[in-house]
């Protein structure tokens, strides 16, 4: 075939406007099907972290303004708020660490951290956290920081990964509002 013939073919197909509406279809719907599909599954997983982060925030809010020390039972119960909130049971995990800045030394340092659920957050030290300028807040000399830290598993529909399991984190913090320092003393320290 001479690139004469070829362009001329090219031309008469691009321009023919016969056609069957079933052929069309074929390629079509499936196209439409996997929009429709992906479509949801965004915007499920959207919904599905954002439910997490206001579940964080509202956790993160209620430790800050606790006059009383922290208890072990009481960090219980803010994972099972946590779950409550979002309104899942599977394979969540909460993670409540307290920092504190010391400015001479320009560094960051763990005052407590405590995790609760399954899965691969482990409690923070001081090491962890050490040099944490770019993803930490500036405080004041002594000044305390309250960060909670979310972490589950959303179980896709459309095989996003070969393991189906998309993890879902979140990461909020906030500073204790009525005392000074937030209070654990049977929360693991942060050397």
């Amino acid at each position: 075939m001479s690139l004469r013939s070829l362009t001329s073919f090219l031309r008469r197909f691009a321009k023919a406007t016969r056609g069957s509406i079933s052929v069309e279809a074929v390629v079509i719907v499936p196209i439409l099907f996997w929009a429709l599909n992906a479509t949801y599954e965004f915007y499920e997983v959207y919904r599905y972290k954002s439910a997490r982060e206001k579940a964080s925030y509202t956790i993160v809010d209620m430790i800050s303004r606790e006059q009383a020390d922290v208890t072990q039972n009481y960090l219980d119960g803010a994972k099972q708020i946590f779950d409550d909130f979002t309104k899942d049971t599977g394979n969540n995990q909460l993670r409540v660490t307290v920092l504190t800045y010391n400015s001479a030394d320009d560094e960051y340092a763990v005052v407590w951290s405590e995790v609760r659920g399954t899965g691969p957050l482990v409690r923070l030290t001081t090491e962890d956290v050490k040099h944490r300028h770019a993803t930490l807040p500036m405080l004041p000399n002594g000044g305390q920081l309250i960060q909670v830290e979310s972490y589950s598993e959303y179980n896709t529909r459309m095989n996003i990964r070969q393991d189906g399991i998309l993890p879902v984190t979140t990461r909020v913090f906030t500073s204790p509002r009525f005392v000074e320092q937030i209070k654990c003393p049977s929360c693991t320290t942060g050397v």
